[in-house]
């Protein structure tokens, strides 16, 4: 597996496999089907020096994505990050999500990250057993917060401190 920056060419790709995971309505808030249009501001949000966008690929096919995005968007927070990992159902729990979670856990020194935080809902039992395994610790619950049309969900938020 190859990790590296994602180009405006892979946004495609990108939404695809976070369109995969919304029909299941326990992995995004998000509840219709994004197009490139509506990410294309989130996309060019990314930098590769501070918060970047990272593609993980296989035989130069793109299995997943991880993103880095600002925490509450206040200075004193500048060192916090929410983490987002996206894999293609195919490639899931084989081991592919360790792998690029830690692969950002090595670069947050260098993007001046201390803390990662994971907003996971609580149904999604698979998310919450990769964070844990990997050190995340629940720091908080909101519950029956997220209306996902025919039920409610509640968020569990995951931490990580960075040693640096």
């Amino acid at each position: 597996m190859k990790i590296r920056d994602a180009v405006i060419d892979d946004l495609p790709r990108i939404i695809e496999i976070y369109n995969s995971t919304i029909l299941s309505k326990k992995v995004t808030a998000d509840i219709e089907l994004v197009t490139i249009e509506d990410k294309l501001n989130w996309f060019y949000q990314h930098t590769p020096s501070r918060r970047p966008l990272w593609v993980a690929e296989t035989e130069h096919n793109i299995i997943g994505w991880i993103s880095f995005q600002d925490f509450y968007g206040r200075p004193a927070y500048s060192g916090t990050s929410e983490i987002s990992i996206y894999i293609d159902e195919n490639y899931r729990k084989k081991g592919f999500g360790k792998r690029m979670l830690t692969y950002a856990f090595i670069h947050c020194h260098q993007l001046k990250i201390d803390t990662l935080l994971g907003f996971i809902f609580e149904e999604n039992l698979e998310s919450i057993r990769l964070f844990k395994s990997l050190g995340f610790n629940e720091w908080g619950h909101l519950p029956a917060i997220a209306n996902m049309g025919n039920h409610k969900l509640g968020l569990k938020i995951f931490g990580k401190k960075i040693n640096q």
